[in-house]
């Protein structure tokens, strides 16, 4: 999208927001946006009229509003609820992420002390058996595309093995979780997902049988436990919860790992600053999770209570979609906001949320992501970027700002 063409676009649809053309110019759009027009337009298809919010300080206030809800069943009556845009979609999205409370309550309990400080630790060494595994199948060849060879299998990997699913499996998880998180309304991208989310759903149903047959001490067999208990989880609840413990426990991450390596190339005086002072590396995760948030765009909030913004009615039914990508380079919060700075102060970003849904796997993110560029550093000091950074290409993704590929030689 030329900025001659935003400009005259006064309404933002799915399709443009899903783009890679968008991605591309994405930060250029937000920018000036959040001068001119910081609540933005929306056209979503069969979910309705929406905003799209840009900055900062009203991201922190929406992701906390009480008006604002997650599951759609508490805005709409019976009468107005929406059709299902898919046929198997009753059967994934009954997950914390789309609860509000006292629902979310319950579910996130059920996974949360999966999650604690203490139980992250104890994976630091099997995360880093894992980098050094994923490193020594492409350092012979002194070649390698970081996001398949490495971003993508090492937290695949470890949230398989927290869950107890097969990691014969996981290649199939890349093609369900792209599924997932596609919001495309386009008929043949609809048929083709649902197809693909009935093969996500059958897996399941299979796993969870053998699970109830043959239960261990992993994550799927303590939530069908909870489930077993009657009132603790429903059948729908558990393959949702299981869903979503899949998807959000490795795309994140895939993008952190990817998007701060590229961030590290594009940027060399910072990428040698922090191969000279390792301890940085804190503060450098930090930053490319506030320069490039992995999440690009928040799920969907509906307004459930009109309310006033800049001077804007937000009506019931109204859709609110918060970019944290935008909110994380605001210049009244970040100075130099668009400039990667590892030592970076202060630095309150929000690419992990904020509330209720604060991103439950941030400390397991961080972890992974700590070890995994830590390790590529020190095994691979002389890496670099195969090819010029303009070729690399963003994916036309609603969610995610999510490379297809980053080639690296060494």
């Amino acid at each position: 999208m030329s900025s001659k063409e935003k400009n005259s676009v006064t309404i933002l649809t799915e399709s443009q927001l899903s783009s890679r053309a968008f991605k591309d110019e994405a930060y250029e759009f937000y920018k000036e946006v959040r001068k001119s027009q910081p609540l933005y337009p929306l056209s979503l298809g069969a979910l309705g009229k929406g905003w799209l919010i840009s900055r900062y300080d009203d991201a922190i206030y929406l992701l906390k509003n009480e008006k604002l809800k997650k599951n759609y069943e508490n805005v709409f009556t019976a009468k107005e609820k929406r059709p299902a845009l898919l046929k198997n979609e009753e059967s994934l999205t009954k997950h914390m992420l789309n609860s509000d409370p006292p629902d979310h309550n319950r579910l996130r309990t059920l996974v949360q002390k999966a999650f604690t400080h203490r139980m992250i630790l104890q994976l630091e060494d099997k995360i880093q058996h894992i980098a050094d595994s994923l490193l020594d199948k492409v350092q012979p060849n002194k070649l390698m595309n970081l996001v398949d060879d490495y971003a993508f299998p090492l937290p695949i990997i470890v949230i398989s093995e927290m869950l107890g699913i097969p990691l014969e499996d996981r290649q199939k998880f890349r093609v369900w979780s792209q599924a997932i998180i596609d919001f495309s309304d386009a008929p043949e991208r609809l048929q083709e997902n649902d197809h693909l989310l009935g093969e996500f759903v059958e897996y399941l149903e299979s796993l969870v049988r053998k699970k109830r047959r043959e239960p261990a001490g992993d994550l799927i067999s303590a939530l069908i436990q909870a489930e077993s208990e009657g009132t603790q989880l429903s059948t729908e609840e558990l393959y949702s919860m299981i869903m979503l413990l899949i998807v959000a426990g490795h795309e994140t991450t895939v993008n952190l790992i990817t998007d701060m390596t590229y961030a590290l190339m594009c940027h060399g005086d910072q990428f040698e600053k922090l191969r000279q002072q390792p301890d940085l590396m804190n503060s450098a995760i930090e930053e490319a999770l506030r320069f490039h948030s992995p999440v690009e765009l928040t799920t969907i909030r509906w307004t459930a209570e009109p309310f006033i913004l800049h001077g804007q009615e937000i009506k019931r039914k109204d859709v609110i979609i918060i970019s944290l990508a935008s909110a994380n380079r605001d210049e009244k919060i970040f100075p130099n906001a668009d400039i990667f700075d590892i030592e970076r102060k202060n630095n309150r970003h929000i690419a992990f949320g904020h509330g209720n849904h604060f991103c439950l796997g941030a400390q397991l993110a961080r972890l992974e992501a700590k070890i995994a560029i830590s390790t590529l550093l020190r095994r691979c000091p002389n890496i670099q970027l195969k090819g010029e950074k303009e070729q690399m290409k963003w994916k036309g993704n609603f969610l995610m700002r999510a490379l297809e590929e980053l080639p690296l030689s060494f």
